[in-house]
């Protein structure tokens, strides 16, 4: 089978070794796989795979159950279905732990699919999982419009909670309040904690979920209100930074860091139980929809880092496995 390959500084679509399928696991031949950034980390040496994983890049796809372990239900050949991987997904084909594959919901396309399981999973999981946010309490998203960002706004309109977003570009923004959001600002015209503040009326937010890092950390724990959760969950903008351990404790503050890629099979699991029994109804009825902002065939996997790399993308890239 053919996988993509980091030689150098390139990717190669070449021959790989097709991966064994594992007890309680699934085949899946892949049909679309989104690039994450990720990807672009672990091309660059800074996001090795999990002891036990595929070195080929790609954390979510969809595709077609090719061949299913002995000790799986549920699953049949040629179902329809995506799925949430600690890697392998920039292939022909992958296998993966059965409880992280979902059926491809009603209505929805190969390369759609494949921009729903990473992305909603972290959003998710952060947001209603390790931050607890409950209705009607406001929440704060970095990077808006990337695709954690498009994935988070819906959920956050969903389930009934105003969300502020941060953008790089004045477009982005307005695309952002198109997809849900209340309220944004653009990064470039000056520090978002002196635009904040009136959108929630002084109070602050109860969660902001993060990708940056150091350079937002001050500003991120002036933004918080009472008994605010900050959930971090890359380091664009730098991995250091001073605490302000006074500000955090007179306003019983919380910093929670949080990955999803080397979680146990368990967990990821449960996670995806959880988005087929609470997203999934919703993407089905078009409430929350998938955002693509490009497909490009897989042979050409180095086109579409370039593309995420350049910061003018919103939602997902997805490589299209034909």
């Amino acid at each position: 089978m053919k996988g993509i390959q980091i030689e150098g500084d390139q990717l190669v679509w070449t021959d790989v070794p097709r991966p064994e399928l594992d007890a309680g696991s699934l085949r899946i031949r892949v049909r679309a796989s989104a690039v994450n950034r990720a990807d672009l980390s672990q091309r660059t040496g800074g996001y090795p795979p999990p002891s036990g994983a595929s070195h080929i890049l790609g954390l979510e796809c969809s595709g077609v159950v090719d061949q299913i372990a002995a000790d799986v239900t549920g699953f049949a050949v040629g179902d329809a279905v995506c799925a949430l991987l600690a890697g392998g997904g920039h292939a022909e084909e992958v296998v993966v732990p059965a409880g992280q594959v979902l059926p491809i919901p009603k209505g929805l396309s190969f390369v759609q699919a494949a921009a729903l399981p990473e992305v909603f999973a972290t959003a998710y999981l952060n947001l209603y999982g390790e931050a607890a946010l409950r209705p009607g309490e406001r929440a704060m998203l970095h990077a808006g419009a990337s695709g954690v960002g498009t994935a988070g706004i819906q959920l956050c309109r969903a389930f009934g909670n105003p969300v502020y977003v941060t953008a790089g570009a004045d477009d982005k923004i307005e695309r952002c309040l198109a997809l849900g959001a209340s309220g944004g600002s653009n990064r470039h015209s000056g520090r978002f904690v002196d635009q904040v503040a009136g959108w929630t009326g002084g109070k602050g937010f109860d969660v902001i979920l993060d990708p940056v890092g150091a350079a937002y950390l001050k500003d991120n724990l002036d933004s918080l209100a009472l008994d605010g959760r900050l959930v971090l969950i890359g380091l664009m903008g730098g991995v250091s930074a001073e605490v302000p351990l006074r500000l955090m404790l007179m306003k019983r503050l919380r910093i929670i860091g949080s990955t999803l890629r080397a979680r146990p099979v368990a967990a990821k699991s449960a996670l995806m139980s959880a988005l087929h029994e609470r997203v999934w109804p919703l993407i089905e009825s078009g409430d929350i929809r998938p955002i693509v902002d490009a497909v490009i065939p897989i042979a050409e996997a180095g086109r579409a880092h370039e593309l995420i790399a350049s910061d003018t993308t919103f939602g997902k890239v997805i490589l299209a496995v034909d």
